[in-house]
């Protein structure tokens, strides 16, 4: 009997009344990228992997979902299946939310040789099991098993058409509380923003004409660098792919599996980095990415020229090598509101859904004399992309695309946008200070995603003094994960010593 109640009836299409009695449940409809993500070729999800100081307790986590996560809406609702468009997603319903069909609990050995190893197999082993349609788009693996970081770890798999990956991680991060205050929510790091002095006096007439010239050329370049970006981002969307490397996926690398590894960094080392250079630590951790993909890439052209120890530099010429970015455009929901909602159960003003745009970040392969200059370099494209409305354009071009063309032919301009660069690159912002999950001490936080077209995932996300490197790879494709992270955390060091070699900084949190 209780099966009976689980779900509100969806739309299967093997009961011709079904449609009209879940278009009157219905709450809303998807957006359009949430349809997107639903397209075979885009079928994305959130994969965050939490390490936890202590033993999971299952009860405990599961009472506490029931009082927060579950109150959501988009985590208490199934699809709305129309097979009047060929099953395709068309909008939410809510439902009654059974919590054992959410929260998993394998059958684990505690006496495994390899307990990392297994929980990356694990982690792996998610990304080819499809997402049950027939229950909210949400699942919880706890395995209390000891690893290298963590007594017991957590793994959320959450479908994308929920939200966009910063919104749901503000939705896990609401769910927890500071470890040495349980009644705070988490706080995140905010931007210093330096103030412009005010002029107290009025402006001359010549000081008018040069504010206004400077305004003209800010509008002009603005315009400017959009013109290019969209040139080129049809360009990329028709026929402009990266160069082959040994880090680009072929067709169908969306399909295969993925593994995921991690390496903690020191945030204290990024932050000196930061400060001596004028840059951001989004500015650094792009630089060191850089740096990192282009020792890799030169060790591997080595390989196969058999000429590494003869040669320093083995990259080719003209490597073009790019980064799709998705920016998240929909105004940003702060912890304290999704925490004071789920605390509610408010209905309304969630501010759920995906609003992305598409921005390609090129990266200039190179081997460098100065560790420096990759930062700098990134710096300065970075700089480039925020005087441009690329992000913006392209969310409109989508837009535009699956209202005029369908679903078919967006996911297909989206399935090339995406795949056409060498990779997917992303960097988050985590707490300060230590956080529990419903009283389990937080060690690490390690986010990622899957079910996108691209070999090679790097995501970065910042918790008390940490930096986590995640990377997401298709090992046919990169057999040595490991490599590579160490490639970029010796990025990190040599950019460091270099700091301190040319008396940039005078701190010296060390290594």
């Amino acid at each position: 009997m209780e099966s009976s109640k689980r779900l509100k009836p969806i739309n299967t299409g093997r009961n011709a009344n079904t449609v009209a009695n879940t278009k009157m449940e219905e709450e809303e409809p998807l957006t359009p990228t949430a349809r997107l993500l639903h397209a075979p070729q885009l079928n994305c999800f959130v994969i965050a992997v939490m390490g936890c100081k202590t033993m999971i307790n299952v009860n405990v986590i599961k009472e506490g979902l029931k009082h927060t996560l579950v109150k959501h809406p988009r985590f208490s609702s199934n699809l709305v299946l129309d097979p009047r468009k060929g099953g395709q997603p068309t909008g939410w319903t809510r439902t009654e939310v059974i919590i054992d069909d959410h929260v998993i609990i394998p059958d684990l050995d505690p006496n495994t040789d390899s307990p990392d190893r297994f929980i990356e197999d694990y982690v792996s082993s998610l990304t080819t099991t499809p997402m049950d349609l027939s229950k909210p788009l949400w699942e919880l693996h706890l395995l209390n098993i000891k690893t290298k970081e963590a007594n017991s770890i957590a793994v959320f798999r959450i479908h994308h058409s929920a939200g966009d990956g910063i919104y749901l991680m503000s939705i896990v991060l609401a769910c927890t509380r500071q470890t040495a205050n349980p009644d705070a929510l988490p706080t995140l790091p905010i931007s210093s923003n330096k103030k412009k002095p005010t002029m107290t006096s009025r402006p001359s007439c010549s000081l008018g004409l040069l504010s206004c010239f400077f305004g003209l050329m800010f509008i002009f370049t603005l315009l400017w660098n959009t013109l290019i970006d969209l040139a080129k981002f049809t360009a990329t969307s028709l026929w402009l792919k990266d160069t082959k490397t040994p880090l680009k996926g072929g067709p169908g690398v969306g399909f295969t599996p993925k593994r995921y590894v991690y390496r903690t960094l020191s945030l204290d080392n990024i932050k000196l980095v930061k400060k001596a250079l004028d840059v951001t630590i989004n500015d650094v951790v792009l630089g060191i990415t850089q740096a990192g993909i282009s020792y890799y890439l030169n060790r591997k052209y080595g390989e196969l020229k058999g000429e590494q120890k003869a040669k320093f530099d083995n990259l080719p010429k003209h490597i073009r090598f790019r980064s799709s970015v998705i920016v998240n455009l929909r105004p940003v929901s702060t912890i304290e509101n999704l925490a004071e909602n789920m605390e509610a159960s408010t209905k309304g003003k969630w501010n759920c859904g995906n609003a992305i745009g598409y921005v390609h970040l090129p990266f200039h392969i190179a081997i460098r004399n100065d560790p420096l200059d990759y930062i700098r370099n990134a710096k300065a494209t970075m700089d480039r992309k925020k005087h441009s409305l690329e992000a913006l354009c392209t969310y409109k071009i989508t837009r535009i695309v699956l209202k005029t063309l369908g679903l078919r032919a967006i996911a297909a301009l989206v399935y090339r946008v995406i795949s056409h660069p060498s990779l997917v690159f992303s960097n988050v912002v985590g707490p300060k200070e230590e956080i529990s999950f419903f009283g389990h001490p937080i060690a690490f936080i390690a986010p990622s995603a899957c079910g996108l077209p691209q070999a090679l995932i790097v995501h970065f996300q910042s918790y008390m003094d940490k930096m986590t490197l995640i990377l997401a790879i298709d090992q046919d494709v990169i057999p040595d994960p490991q490599t590579l992270c160490d490639d970029i955390e010796e990025s990190l060091r040599l950019a460091y010593k270099a700091i301190i070699e040319q008396n940039l900084s005078v701190a010296e949190p060390g290594f």
